[in-house]
């Protein structure tokens, strides 16, 4: 049997499956259609009172239950309906025996604040650590931890489609989906596993996250008119705007696919991954760790700049992350940043935070397949310190074969993955 290896003489790493949900709606059509058309899902949050925050925009997933639930949950759910999606599409997995491993991003957010004030009030003598783990010894607040905590969220998923080993939650900030994807690709290459399910999800909008990020100073406070607040490298941008969101994606050894008759979808040639230990939560400001990790993506996928038609910008609408992104894309392109097109999906969908990186992904994909760029949004006071092609605020044809998305995060953790084409398609 023919083997299909890289460049390195690892196994190609194939897509079969994509799956997404978003503030835009649920599955691959619908987002796409909504991206392409430059609409928008961010709007006035109605889910919690807003009264006296700052910031009460956001890209809240509203249309999946109709009462109460905890952030875990839907993060659960967002979760269960872009891998139903992924793993529908691949075929792979019937009866919910999936055959390969699952690597999951997850928020890193515990439990809320009432639930942590529930159990503070219930201890008994002092409120510190000693005092939290006499208080789980006694039991009575398993339901609670089970209910609240997201690590649980990976072993439901889990249990649903029957993949096998153990399952990995993994926190990395705002790289958090692209690193899922990364750990799949490694774990295809080194033989541990011929099939691996990634997702990344993040249903954590509430009270206490925009208060968070607010007391960063790293949220939009235009809230009027909430489609309006995301404007990634405009020269009004003020912050970013949480979202919610999963994208899921099936990746398999590339010989394993074509034996089951599967449909590849396209490639993940590439990963590159550098940590910053500039500021916990600042990119360094010579932009040196995502510079490190577009060029360790694009050497991992044996490709130079030249070979990359489009880049899915990590674009957050904060002053310094896209000020930072694209004066290290020009360290990495050279003058070709002035025609390369860069567009921020976060424009239209808010940041999905530890999501984002695999809806992305999923985006970046759809982008290869219908050879049409989304647009960056909002775009109508262009900064004149980032001379880039943001692709502004439509859709556009163009021929993509290969597509390089960041994802930087908060404590410097940077993920770049290089996204191509399926050989066939050369």
């Amino acid at each position: 049997m023919t083997t299909h290896r890289d460049a390195k003489g690892r196994p190609l790493v194939a897509v079969t499956g994509l799956g997404i949900v978003t503030s835009l709606g649920q599955g691959k059509d619908t987002n796409w259609q909504a991206l392409t058309a430059g609409k928008s899902g961010i709007h006035r949050i109605e889910r919690f009172p807003t009264e006296g925050l700052k910031t009460s925009i956001g890209g809240t997933v509203d249309f999946l239950f109709d009462g109460p639930f905890t952030a875990p949950q839907l993060s659960e759910k967002l979760a269960t309906l872009a891998a139903e999606e992924a793993v529908g599409q691949s075929g792979i997995g019937a009866a919910g025996d999936f055959p390969g491993e699952l690597f999951m991003a997850v928020p890193p957010v515990e439990m809320e604040w009432p639930q942590k004030q529930e159990m503070a009030q219930a201890i008994e003598g002092e409120v510190d650590y000693d005092g939290l783990l006499r208080a789980a010894a006694t039991g009575k607040f398993r339901p609670m931890h089970e209910l609240f905590v997201f690590g649980g969220v990976a072993d439901h998923i889990a249990d649903r489609f029957g993949t096998k080993g153990s399952p990995i939650s993994l926190s990395t900030a705002c790289s958090s989906g692209a690193t899922a994807i990364q750990m799949g690709v490694e774990a295809i290459r080194r033989g541990d596993t011929q099939a691996a399910l990634c997702i990344g999800t993040d249903g954590s909008i509430h009270a206490e996250a925009l208060i968070r990020f607010s007391l960063l100073s790293a949220l939009s406070t235009q809230n009027d008119p909430p489609e309006g607040a995301a404007k990634p490298f405009s020269k009004n941008r003020d912050g970013f705007v949480m979202g919610e969101g999963a994208g899921a994606l099936v990746l398999e050894d590339y010989d394993h696919a074509l034996a089951r008759g599967a449909t590849i979808l396209g490639i993940v040639a590439g990963c590159g991954e550098r940590g910053d230990g500039f500021h916990r939560t600042r990119s360094s400001p010579d932009g040196k760790p995502a510079i490190l990790a577009m060029q360790d993506a694009l050497a991992d996928a044996g490709l130079t700049p030249d070979d990359v038609d489009y880049i899915n910008a990590h674009g957050t609408s904060t002053p310094e992350n896209d000020k930072m992104e694209a004066m290290s894309c020009a360290a990495v392109f050279g003058e070709r940043m002035a025609s390369l097109p860069i567009s921020s999906n976060k424009s239209m969908i808010g940041h999905t935070l530890t999501a984002a990186g695999a809806v992305e992904a999923v985006i970046s994909f759809l982008t290869i397949a219908s050879g049409t760029i989304p647009p960056t949004i909002n775009y109508a006071n262009p900064d004149p310190a980032i001379a880039i092609d943001v692709v502004p605020n439509a859709a556009r044809k163009a021929k993509v074969r290969t597509v390089l998305s960041n994802s930087f995060g908060f404590g410097g953790q940077n993920t770049c993955l290089v996204l191509t084409a399926p050989p066939e398609a050369a």
